[in-house]
């Protein structure tokens, strides 16, 4: 950032000085012409040289950047939402602020804010916004399908969107309807890169994906759709299963299939996680003979925060069985300019009435400052080579296949506009304590796994299993009750017959919380998706 400022600085001190040159000159002439010095000068001649000069000086004053930029922000008003317009304000405002000031001062930017909430509500506000003006930039959507209208309508009308969400694999595909669209923040496919570069060192084959869908937002499920793309693709074989958010979890269920994997990933809420991993722990799975993951990005309860500890008669239980649980998430880098914004941000969300505690400064805070950065530059660049800012095709180009300082270190976009992603592998270092550190880092950029000097390689390395569970052997002794044969077949038959009909009924008044993938599950989320008249179009559940 400092480079960037002193190289701007110049180009400003060189204008500065091209305006000062000029202004002699005209101020030379127009004294000779008072004087009436040139009286017997060709006046032809005069001309041409005032144009010579004009001509000349021409490219000096069409590089510099005066532009009034109007800015259309998508964003939930709903505090609930860690992207919330109350939250990412402040950092857009810290950015907006400096831009004008510091590194581009005739850049000025006219923020608009509007409600996204999660759903139709963004499409809204950017056409009642458009009837009045189009705006030349939208930063957001966040949500997938509150996203998903709004970069096609901003594709079709030449708008350039940058995103700190829009994450799904779907939004990958942008020779069309995401023409397009930036995502200044790493997609759920390029945190699948983690782990692919993980199964590929330690030879994992098998993995099961375990995800809490809630049928609207789906969070979880597009961040599990990265990962199963990504592996399926490779050759592993990929399983999952789907907990419904408001049903209780059925962890016999759960249990029955982390026996035929290796590998177990999952997304979910914290607590959900920590009922899978007690279970897990006391059935002895926790020994090295499986490896398991949970996914979190966002630092957000709906995530799963990786806390073990409730307060409960559980906690020292939950603490063994987190000893086994890995942690994959976005890595953090540490700078002084970063910690000032930092700081100044934290001030800005709790004048706004947010706690202490919830605020923060997460990626979406971070990414929606770089996204007006990162446009800044590409604004500067397509203005010098002549075109304007409605130009939007060639701004979105420009923002591609590039790198910059961003507010908390390096960002680098790929040729596709997506940002590549540096993650961290966090595990229990202290089983006393509880404590997580990173023992692994994953760098997007060239796609190269660090092991850090925590690491104890044991700990991903699977153990022989000296037992794998299969059903029950059936019992053929007569327990001595000294029954005929001809009788225990009758009273099994019974007690069968009874068994099937009390399970009927359970069946028939109970919903099962969790969804085998069959063929049906497969229909009925196709059918989910082709209701919304703004499915991303994901791939996830036909795979």
């Amino acid at each position: 950032m400092q480079c960037l400022m002193k190289v701007i600085k110049l180009e400003n001190r060189q204008r500065y000085i091209t305006k000062v040159y000029i202004l002699k000159i005209y101020t030379y002439l127009y004294s000779y012409l008072i004087k009436g010095d040139l009286l017997g000068v060709n006046m032809s001649y005069l001309l041409s040289y005032c144009m010579y000069v004009w001509l000349i000086l021409l490219p000096v004053r069409t590089s510099a950047l005066n532009e009034e930029i109007e800015v259309l922000v998508l964003l939930p008003k709903n505090n609930t939402y860690i992207f919330s317009i109350p939250r990412v304000r402040p950092a857009i405002e810290y950015a907006r602020t400096r831009l004008s000031g510091d590194l581009y001062p005739g850049l000025n930017f006219t923020v608009h804010y509007e409600n996204s909430d999660c759903g139709n509500e963004a499409l809204f506000s950017l056409v009642n916004r458009s009837c009045m003006k189009k705006p030349d930039l939208i930063l957001g959507p966040v949500c997938e399908y509150a996203a998903a209208p709004v970069i096609r309508m901003a594709s079709h009308w030449n708008i350039p969107v940058i995103s700190a969400g829009a994450l799904a694999t779907g939004f990958s595909q942008k020779d069309k309807e995401y023409s397009h669209l930036t995502r200044i923040a790493p997609s759920y496919l390029k945190m699948a890169e983690t782990f692919s570069a993980l199964f590929e060192h330690f030879g994992w084959n098998r993995v099961l994906l375990i995800y809490e869908d809630d049928s609207e937002e789906r969070n979880c499920y597009f961040t599990v759709e990265g990962v199963h793309s990504s592996l399926h693709v490779e050759g592993y074989k990929v399983d999952h299963i789907v907990i419904h958010k408001d049903h209780s979890v059925e962890t016999d269920e759960i249990i029955k299939d982390i026996y035929k994997t290796e590998v177990v990933v999952m997304c979910a809420g914290a607590d959900t996680v920590r009922d899978i991993m007690l279970a897990a722990h006391r059935r002895r799975l926790t020994n090295g003979s499986y490896i398991f993951f949970n996914i979190e990005l966002f630092n957000s309860s709906s995530y799963g925060n990786g806390s073990w500890r409730r307060g409960d008669k559980y906690d020292s239980e939950a603490r063994l069985a987190y000893s086994a649980l890995n942690v994959v998430t976005l890595m953090r880098t540490v700078k002084a300019e970063f910690e000032t914004f930092t700081a100044e941000v934290k001030k800005s969300i709790q004048r706004a009435g947010i706690g202490a505690d919830n605020a923060n400064v997460n990626m979406f805070m971070e990414g929606f400052h770089d996204a007006l950065l990162l446009y800044a530059l590409a604004l500067h660049e397509v203005v010098k080579s002549g075109s304007s800012k409605k130009n939007g095709a060639q701004i979105t180009q420009s923002m591609w296949n590039r790198s910059f300082e961003g507010i908390a270190g390096q960002v680098s976009i790929d040729e596709n506009g997506d940002r590549n992603g540096d993650f961290s592998v966090l595990t229990m270092t202290d089983t006393q304590t509880g404590t997580y550190e990173a023992v692994f880092n994953y760098f997007g950029v060239n796609q190269s796994l660090e092991m850090m000097p925590r690491i104890t390689m044991e700990h991903f390395t699977l153990r022989e299993r000296h037992w794998t569970p299969g059903p029950e052997q059936p019992d053929q002794s007569s327990g001595g009750l000294g029954v005929s044969a001809v009788t225990g077949i009758i009273v099994g038959a019974l007690l069968g017959t009874a068994l099937l009909m009390a399970f009927y009924f359970f069946r028939k008044n109970y919903r099962i919380t969790i969804e085998r993938r069959t063929q049906r599950e497969e229909c009925d989320i196709g059918k989910h998706r082709q209701l919304r008249e703004d499915s991303i179009r994901s791939n996830f559940s036909a795979a």
